[in-house]
């Protein structure tokens, strides 16, 4: 039986909504999920940059990168690597090398629940990765692990062809079925607040809503 457990791709996200998406703050996507999906838990090491992708999964044991370089084989442009590894920060589960190699095939970005290292490298590029933390002592490669199943990130749940989009303030992941609603609110959102932003400058914003919040509030 083999170390790594491995499953078929999802299909791929269509470009234009990933394109779409990487346009768009994260914080205005969250809020048309009710504010209770993603995480902050996970920190960029990247140079700021968006990144939207179709998930692909992988469940591997602390510190151990054998499943990570097996779904190498099956990472496609426009992928997010998303990597369960319990949290684990002891043993970095990539470095330099091997996120160089996913920017190069034209992946979309890595999502690590576990370490990385070489930050240096990591921050002098533009390809988003995220993790838990960073540590100099690197992986194991014993395996077991598996592909493309749920995983979870940050207390975040990712299935294998879900949405994936970050930037500097944190991750967050969606069915691809949520997309063209969660685009329209983001946009009608952004609408108002760049309205509210200019009532600002005019100084002509009107607070007066605020008393209807605080009469309706309960604690």
């Amino acid at each position: 039986m083999p170390t790594i457990e491995t499953n078929p791709n999802a299909e791929p996200v269509d470009a234009d909504i990933l394109r779409r998406l990487r346009e768009i703050p994260v914080a205005l996507l969250s809020d048309q999920l009710h504010r209770n999906r993603g995480t902050a838990l996970l920190k960029p090491y990247h140079s700021p940059a968006p990144m939207a992708g179709t998930a692909l999964t992988v469940r591997t044991r602390g510190g151990d990168n054998l499943a990570i370089l097996r779904a190498f084989h099956q990472c496609r442009p426009g992928d997010v690597l998303v990597i369960d590894a319990d949290g684990e920060t002891a043993n970095a589960l990539v470095g330099g090398i091997m996120t160089f190699h996913a920017a190069t095939i034209g992946m979309a970005g890595m999502v690590l629940d576990g370490a990385v290292r070489d930050i240096a490298e990591l921050g002098a590029r533009t390809f988003p990765v995220y993790a838990r933390g960073h540590t100099h002592r690197g992986p194991y490669k014993d395996g077991p692990g598996a592909i493309n199943v749920p995983v979870s990130v940050g207390g975040m749940l990712v299935h294998p062809g879900d949405i994936v989009v970050g930037d500097q303030d944190g991750i967050l992941a969606f069915g691809r079925q949520e997309a063209e609603t969660v685009i329209a609110g983001a946009l009608a959102q952004h609408a108002k607040e760049e309205a509210t932003m200019q009532a600002i400058r005019e100084n002509r914003w009107d607070l007066s809503f605020v008393d209807a919040l605080e009469a309706r509030a309960v604690n």
